[in-house]
């Protein structure tokens, strides 16, 4: 039976403005922007005060499943998810086993069918003797490779191998952009007994400098859409700056917004990550990339460890901070303190991941789309709470802090899953659907 919502009375965050209209959603799809007051609905949800945002695209989140899901599962990390106004999740492959087939991408997407509840796709992850699977993925947002530590094989620094991948596939490609040889270098420098503080020291920006322009010239010469992930420093948006065809694509992530080396102090370990924590010049510089174009777009990294795993002494203490559920509050507060608008928010979080990511039916309130929304109180005002957290790992960097700005409902395909404080359905998302033949954000932009 057809089924129809009407939400009426909210301001509606289009691309280029935000007027108040009605929203008809009918069976999981935006049918109408500016429908009737009194259109015919089956659920009317009068929304008054309230602003109508699409539903934001996370593509860079790290939910364990499968593998050291004591810390984070799809089902857990999908509902902290849908409590934060994320829509949909791209989720890295450096899970156990890890997602470097077409196998286990397929056995991924199935756990997503069966424990997600926002929409969820997966990476498939290079290694230094998997081209073949590379070649034949399809289902997927694209490669991801390690240019910078990781586990086992994932780790993926030889020129040769990374020339064939560039080479000899077509999927986008993705990179954690971290200089293997000059982490090594730093830490050998270094007498123990090391801190947290040595993180950035050990990880510095040369570290990441060299690895991202590394990238950027094997994507240039190869012609091969390339995203850097979690940027960090104010050289690589200089750098990315210079890059304005389309076929370089950025991204920026909360802890590097918001924190800085300065930071370690208060946090300790709880502020480890990589790559590190930069300087307060770093974190403005990366305001000015999203603000001038040079980072396209805002993404978590959201890399779940219990508080007993972060308590580890360094350099046992692992690094990854949760962030899904508190990204877009975060950033909301950003926009009720004057540093950006809605319009930027929708850009950054919703429109710009589809485009980049070629997703279809996702990322703007327009007819045809997925009713993928979230409705956000500005004026609400509330402190980051780690009881409250959804997160299975329990906590957040921002404990404590106050925010004005929180998403009060979540749609996903026209389906309400948060409202009134509470997740409100279970393993509703959807597999993502990709046509890379659209050619990302440089056909598009």
């Amino acid at each position: 039976m057809l089924h129809r919502t009407l939400i009426r009375g909210a301001a509606v965050v289009l691309p280029r403005e935000t007027v108040r209209t009605p929203v008809l959603i009918e069976e999981g799809r935006i049918a109408s922007v500016g429908a009737p007051a009194h259109t015919r609905a089956d659920e009317v949800v009068d929304a008054d005060g309230l602003h109508l945002m699409p539903g934001v695209i996370d593509d860079q989140v790290h939910f364990r499943d499968p593998g050291p899901t004591h810390k984070e599962d799809l089902r857990t990390g999908s509902r902290a998810c849908a409590a934060g106004g994320v829509t949909s999740f791209l989720e890295m492959p450096n899970t156990d086993p890890q997602t470097v087939t077409v196998e286990a991408l397929e056995a991924k997407l199935a756990l997503g069918a069966q424990r997600a509840v926002v929409n969820y796709g997966f990476y498939i992850g290079a290694t230094t003797d998997n081209l073949a699977e590379l070649r034949r993925a399809s289902r997927t947002p694209g490669i991801k490779i390690f240019i910078g530590s990781s586990t086992g094989n994932m780790l993926v620094d030889d020129q040769e191998r990374l020339e064939e991948i560039f080479a000899e596939t077509t999927l986008p490609i993705t990179a954690h952009c971290e200089d293997e040889t000059t982490v090594r270098a730093n830490r050998a420098a270094l007498r123990p007994p090391l801190t947290v503080h040595d993180h950035s020291r050990i990880r510095d920006r040369r570290a990441a400098v060299t690895a991202t322009l590394r990238a950027i010239d094997l994507a240039r010469r190869h012609d091969h859409r390339f995203h850097v992930l979690h940027v960090s420093t104010a050289e690589e948006v200089d750098i990315l700056g210079r890059q304005r065809d389309g076929l370089i694509t950025a991204e920026a992530c909360p802890h590097h917004l918001f924190l800085d080396v300065t930071d370690y102090g208060r946090l300790g370990t709880l502020a480890q990550m990589n790559p590190s924590l930069k300087t307060a010049g770093d974190r403005a510089a990366l305001w000015r990339g999203l603000h001038e174009g040079a980072i396209q777009i805002i993404a978590t990294d959201h890399a779940p460890h219990t508080l007993e795993e972060k308590a580890a002494p360094y350099p046992a203490s692992p690094s990854g901070v949760p962030a899904v559920e508190v990204v877009l509050p975060l950033m909301l507060n950003e926009v009720d303190r004057g540093r950006c608008t809605l319009q930027d928010l929708a850009a950054w979080m919703c429109d710009r991941p589809a485009r980049i990511w070629d997703i279809v039916g996702k990322g703007r309130i327009e007819e045809g789309f997925d009713a993928d929304l979230v409705l956000v109180d500005m004026a609400a005002e509330r402190a980051v709470r780690n009881a409250e957290q959804r997160t299975k790992c329990g906590w957040s960097p921002w404990d404590g802090t106050v925010l004005t700005g929180w998403p009060v409902r979540t749609w996903v395909g026209g389906r309400t899953v948060f409202a009134g404080g509470r997740v409100e359905r279970e393993a509703v998302g959807r597999e993502i659907v990709f046509d890379h033949k659209r050619g990302g954000y440089r056909a598009t932009r």
